[in-house]
């Protein structure tokens, strides 16, 4: 499976066409990704045929959130839902930086029918291994977007692999610091089944620049043929 960022209609539209297999979308991306527009995400799921992934992260201050943005986080959830998205995607996190299972379970409450990604937030733990493991206790939670951790993403190979061993049932979606460069490596060295990529396949690698529907293909292409 290879996940890729979009943040505009057009995007969405590219990716598709390229052969990729989901869709993350945000706004911001310079932020990291914020949850986007209503309007955005139905214009995008009724445009395209594969699956939507709706970030929602009303701030990028941190990873801990008021009751208030709670609420709010489990309306933008709802409403991801009616409108026919796929899934959602989250991290939520307490002062002492570790997975915040009550605000956890608020929003679960809100995900019924949705695949639930459990985003980089996990890499902001001292211990990502530890936190898929409080993670598999979820029978929600579908996925896990990891670069291992904190550093370069190839520093965090032997993490990732122990993430994968202790996953249960949730599927590790690398993703963060993926380059041309490096994803045979990471491919390799991880078994890991999903791949998630954002800037690196857009014009000049930047988080303002457009997709590079060339780019994405070689990448699609890439991929596929270190899967046989």
């Amino acid at each position: 499976m290879l996940e890729i960022i979009a943040t505009t209609v057009e995007d969405a539209k590219r990716i598709a066409a390229c052969g990729a297999g989901r869709i993350e979308l945000i706004r911001d991306l310079s932020q990291g990704g914020l949850t986007p527009e209503h309007g955005l995400i139905k214009e995008v799921v009724e445009n395209v045929k594969i699956p939507v992934n709706v970030m929602i992260r009303p701030h990028a201050n941190s990873f801990v959130y008021t009751s208030a943005e709670l609420k709010a986080m489990k309306e933008d959830i709802l409403t991801a839902g009616q409108l026919k998205a796929n899934g959602v995607v989250f991290g939520v996190l307490d002062e002492n930086n570790e997975i915040c299972e009550k605000s956890l379970v608020k929003l679960l409450e809100a995900c019924a029918g949705l695949a639930v990604t459990f985003h980089r937030a996990i890499d902001e733990l001292a211990d990502p291994v530890k936190g898929i493991k409080v993670l598999a206790k979820y029978p929600q939670i579908t996925t896990v977007l990891t670069s291992g951790g904190k550093g370069n993403i190839l520093d965090n190979l032997t993490t990732i692999k122990d993430m994968l061993e202790n996953a249960a049932k949730i599927r590790v979606l690398v993703g963060g610091g993926l380059t041309f460069e490096n994803i045979e490596r990471v491919m390799a060295e991880t078994g890991a089944p999903e791949f998630h990529f954002g800037t690196a396949i857009r014009d000049n690698s930047s988080t303002f620049g457009e997709i590079n529907e060339k780019k994405l293909t070689a990448l699609v292409k890439l991929m596929s043929r270190m899967k046989r």
